[in-house]
């Protein structure tokens, strides 16, 4: 397959997962939040595919490996940095199908989207953070479910969501980029138990999808456009599917 031709969804082979300096994607922290310990189940999963490609986006544009631009016809368009690609492999095949050419959010989240769901659930299994049980249905039927591992890793980024969302506490630029894409993904009012989904709770989340991050952000300027760019563009794509 030639540097054109390449499939977004090959994987490059330099890292199995993980940032270089050890710290987990946006996408798995993102794909671990939206587990639900009580059912088992993964929140959102109609749109999941769009969601999790905005969070590669997002992460990509946080970490400077991404930019944003705009096509032919007005659109906003998405182009690598050259010569700046992130190490981890999942983030690399995003990066990589953006540096052939600039291309808009919407194809990306298209096109990278539906492989993501099943390396990053074995990242989590693989870390611990999630567990995936099998068992028996009518003594012989085989099928497996997935449980809360030990971590505490869950709990520990939903009260942080919390606090920014709840509490008015300013966010990390990965934090404010997480609740956005929480609440970008349409599945935040499953989440009453923790986040109370009040007009508050609305009014701030909507601050964070439009890039109000507050002044500790200012470093990040350029990231935080991308990056609420790219959340307008998920909440689009994923407002046409239907939600589960």
């Amino acid at each position: 397959m030639t540097h054109e031709q390449r499939d977004p969804r090959v994987s490059s082979p330099e890292r199995t997962g993980g940032h270089e300096d050890g710290e987990q994607t946006l996408a798995e922290d993102l794909l671990l939040v939206l587990f639900q310990p009580r059912s088992g189940t993964i929140a959102g999963e109609a749109t999941l595919f769009y969601v999790l490609a905005g969070a590669v986006l997002a992460d990509l544009g946080l970490s400077a490996h991404v930019r944003t631009g705009t096509g032919r016809l007005g659109g906003l368009t998405v182009e690598a940095v050259a010569g700046n690609p992130p190490s981890d492999r999942l983030l690399r095949a995003t990066w990589e199908y953006v540096a052939d050419k600039p291309r808009g959010v919407q194809t990306i989240l298209a096109a990278t989207g539906p492989a993501l769901r099943e390396p990053l659930l074995d990242r989590l299994i693989e870390r611990g953070e999630l567990r995936r049980r099998a068992r028996r249905s009518l003594g012989f039927i085989r099928s497996s479910v997935l449980e809360e591992g030990d971590s505490a890793r869950r709990r520990t980024l939903l009260a942080d969501i919390r606090a920014v969302l709840v509490d008015g506490v300013e966010p990390t630029p990965r934090t404010a980029a997480l609740a956005a894409l929480l609440y970008g993904s349409g599945t935040l009012p499953q989440f009453d138990h923790d986040i109370p989904w009040t007009s508050p709770v609305i009014m701030r989340a909507e601050e964070l999808k439009e890039g109000n991050w507050g002044a500790g952000a200012t470093a990040k300027a350029v990231a935080r456009s991308v990056t609420s760019l790219i959340v307008s563009n998920v909440i689009v794509a994923a407002a046409v599917l239907p939600r589960t």
